[in-house]
C-alpha cells in the first residue's frame, strides 16, 4: 500500500482512508487479475448477509468479528474468530461459480492463533456449486482443504488435500506451520502444469509436483513380476555369530513355586479345590536365548529389482482442475476457542496474491507483535506490583505479630515480678 506524501498537509491518514487506499489498490490490482472471492471484513456487521452458519449440528460454535485481544489495526485486523471452547464450527460463504481449467488457482488468507491453540484446525475448504450450506459438515464433499491443524506437540503441520475422483488425497510432505500466537498468511498455489507452492508469509515453504507428492494416480513404475532375486543373494546386514554358545545356565524357568508360601487355614480343598503353592516370577529367568549379531561377511545390499512401465498407469493432466468452484468455507473443531480468520483471496494471479498479502497482513504485523510485546510487559509490571504488595502485607502482619508478641512477654514479665 502506498503512504500518504509527508507534505500533503492531511497529517495521519484516518481508517476511513486507509479503507479507501485498500480498496483502490485492490481495484488496480484486479485490473490485472481475475478475483474470484474477497473478504476483508471492512463492512462491519454486513458479514452476516455474505456468511451462512451451518444448521447440521444445533450445537455448532459460533463465530464473532472482532480484531481479538492484541492487532496491528482495530478496523483492518478484524476477522472471524471462534468463540467457545471445545465445539464443531461450520460456516461458509459463496460466490460466483468457476473453473481454474487452463489457469493458476490461488488460495489465501490469514490465521492468528491468539490463543496459542492447543488442539484444533486452522484450515479453510473449497466446495463446488452444489454444497447446502445450511447442511455443511466434516462429511460434506469437498475440492481442496489448506492450512495449518495443531494438536498437542506431535501435530503440527500445514494440510494440503485435493480432491481426485471423490477421494481426497492429502500431500506426503510435512509442512510445519506457525504456532507463535501472531497473525500468519497462507497461500496455496496450484498451477495448470500440475506443479504448487506452499507459502507462509509470503515466504515458499514446500513445492512441488502434484502427481509426485500426492497419491492421485497409481506409480508409472513397478517391479518386474517376472524377475526374481537370485538365491545366492545376501540382503542380511547382520548375522548370528557361529562362535556365540549359549551358557550351560542360562535355561530357567520363567515362573517357579513360591515354596514361602502357606496354605490359608480357611481354605476348604472340598470348596476351593487342592490347594498348589502360588507361582511367582523366577528372579534367574533370563528369557530367550539368542547369540549376538556381527555383521554378514557376505551382505552384499539391498537387491534392486529390474522396474517396467506399469500397464495399470495411464497419464492425467487434468489433476489440477475443477468445475464449479463456488463455495468457501471453515468446518473446524477446537478445544481452545479464539483464533481469528480474515483476508480471505482466491485469484488466479500469484503476484496480486502476494501483493495483496503485503497490504493487509505485512501492514498490520509489526505493530501488531508490538503491541502484543507492551501488553505482555504491562501484565508482568501488574503481577510484580500484585507480588510486592502480597509479600509487604505479609511482611507487615508478621511484624505486627512479632511487636505483639513482645508485648505480650513484656507484660507477662511484669505479672511475675509482682506476684514474687
Amino acid at each position: 500500500m502506498a503512504a500518504v506524501p509527508s507534505g500533503c498537509g492531511w497529517g495521519a491518514p484516518s481508517v476511513a482512508l486507509l479503507k479507501l487506499l485498500l480498496l483502490l489498490g485492490a481495484a488496480l490490482g484486479s485490473a490485472l487479475a481475475t478475483v474470484y472471492f474477497r473478504e476483508q471484513f471492512l463492512d462491519g456487521a454486513k458479514w452476516r448477509k455474505r456468511w451462512m452458519n451451518s444448521e447440521y449440528k444445533p450445537d455448532f460454535g459460533k463465530f464473532k468479528l472482532t480484531a481479538g485481544k492484541f492487532y496491528g489495526d482495530p478496523v483492518l485486523d478484524k476477522g472471524l474468530q471462534t468463540s467457545e471452547n471445545s465445539k464443531f464450527y461450520a460456516i461458509s460463504s459463496r460466490f460466483k461459480p468457476f473453473s481454474n481449467k487452463g489457469k493458476n488457482l490461488v488460495i489465501q488468507y490469514t490465521v492468528k492463533h491468539e490463543q496459542k491453540i492447543d488442539c484444533g484446525g486452522g484450515y479453510v475448504k473449497i466446495f463446488p456449486s452444489n454444497l447446502d450450506q445450511k447442511k455443511l459438515s466434516g462429511d460434506s464433499h469437498y475440492y481442496i482443504m489448506f492450512g495449518p491443524d495443531i494438536c498437542g506437540s506431535d501435530t503440527k503441520k500445514v494440510h494440503v488435500i485435493l480432491n481426485y475422483k471423490n477421494k481426497p488425497h492429502p500431500i506426503k510432505k510435512l509442512i510445519r506451520c506457525k504456532v507463535d500466537g501472531y497473525t500468519h498468511l497462507y497461500t496455496l498455489i496450484i498451477r495448470p502444469d500440475q506443479t504448487y507452492k506452499v507459502k507462509i508469509d509470503n515466504e515458499m515453504v514446500a513445492s512441488g509436483n502434484l502427481e509426485d507428492d500426492l497419491d492421485f494416480l497409481p506409480p508409472k513404475k513397478i517391479n518386474d513380476p517376472t524377475v526374481k532375486k537370485p538365491v545366492d543373494w545376501d540382503d542380511r546386514i547382520e548375522i548370528d555369530d557361529p562362535n556365540d554358545v549359549k551358557p550351560e545356565d542360562w535355561d530357567e524357568p520363567e515362573y517357579i513355586m513360591d515354596m514361602s508360601a502357606e496354605k490359608p487355614g480357611d481354605w476348604d480343598d472340598a470348596v476351593n479345590g487342592e490347594w498348589h503353592y502360588p507361582r511367582v516370577k523366577n528372579p534367574l529367568y533370563r528369557g530367550e536365548w539368542k547369540p549376538r549379531q556381527i555383521d554378514n561377511p557376505n551382505y552384499r545390499g539391498v537387491w534392486p529389482h529390474p522396474q517396467i512401465d506399469n500397464p495399470n498407469y495411464s497419464p492425467d493432466y487434468s489433476i489440477y482442475s475443477f468445475e464449479n468452484i463456488s463455495v468457501i468455507g471453515l468446518d473446524i473443531w477446537q478445544v481452545r476457542a479464539g483464533t481469528i480468520f480474515d483476508n480471505f483471496l482466491i485469484t488466479d494471479d500469484e503476484e496480486y496474491a502476494e501483493d495483496f498479502g503485503d497490504e493487509t497482513w505485512g501492514e498490520t504485523k509489526g505493530p501488531e507483535k508490538e503491541m502484543n510485546i507492551k501488553q505482555t510487559e504491562e501484565e508482568q509490571a501488574r503481577e510484580r506490583a500484585t507480588e510486592e504488595k502480597y509479600f509487604e502485607q505479609r511482611f507487615k502482619k508478621k511484624l505486627e505479630r512479632k511487636t505483639q508478641s513482645g508485648r505480650d512477654r513484656a507484660v507477662k514479665n511484669t505479672v511475675t515480678k509482682e506476684e514474687l
